[in-house]
């Protein structure tokens, strides 16, 4: 990503290459600070800055790490490093994935052992909730598979 871009605009394109829909609250940490959208009805007693006015290369540098969280009842928790920083390539577009592993886990199955409890019941079609499962997810649903082209298509559609 563009070392300029706002917090805000990072948590769509994470939304977008997840293939989640935002229908959750997130935040993202680095070190003591919250970045969100601060909401004075929220039932969270937490002080926080506004993601919209947070630019990722003032906040982070290479090397650090800063923490997106996601659905916070499901407890998506996604460490973000920022491994190296490079000038942009002329008439590359961003942002662009380099490479990944892995599909990604489907909006509201239950968070990290939701999507694990899911995956073992895929796999075993006699299992009591297979044909729930399945149902609910659909034929398609191959979690070792990855496509870096799709991948990198889902942001350019949140245009």
């Amino acid at each position: 990503v563009p070392g300029d871009i706002q917090l805000g605009k990072l948590h769509r394109i994470l939304q977008a290459t997840m293939g989640w829909y935002d229908a959750h609250l997130h935040v993202f940490r680095v070190g003591d600070t919250t970045y969100g959208v601060p909401d004075s009805d929220s039932l969270f007693d937490t002080e926080m800055e506004n993601e919209c006015n947070a630019r990722l290369d003032r906040i982070v540098a290479e090397g650090d790490t800063l923490f997106y969280e996601y659905d916070f009842g499901d407890g998506w928790e996604h460490e973000l490093k920022i491994e190296k920083v490079l000038a942009p390539e002329p008439g590359a577009r961003y942002p662009r994935c380099l490479k990944g592993k892995r599909a990604c886990p489907p909006e509201d199955c239950g968070g990290p052992w939701g999507y694990q409890n899911l995956i073992q019941n895929l796999a075993n079609p006699k299992h009591e909730e297979y044909e729930e499962v399945r149902e609910w997810i659909g034929d398609e649903v191959d979690p070792e598979a990855f496509d870096l082209e799709e991948v990198n298509q889902m942001p350019k559609r949140m245009r």
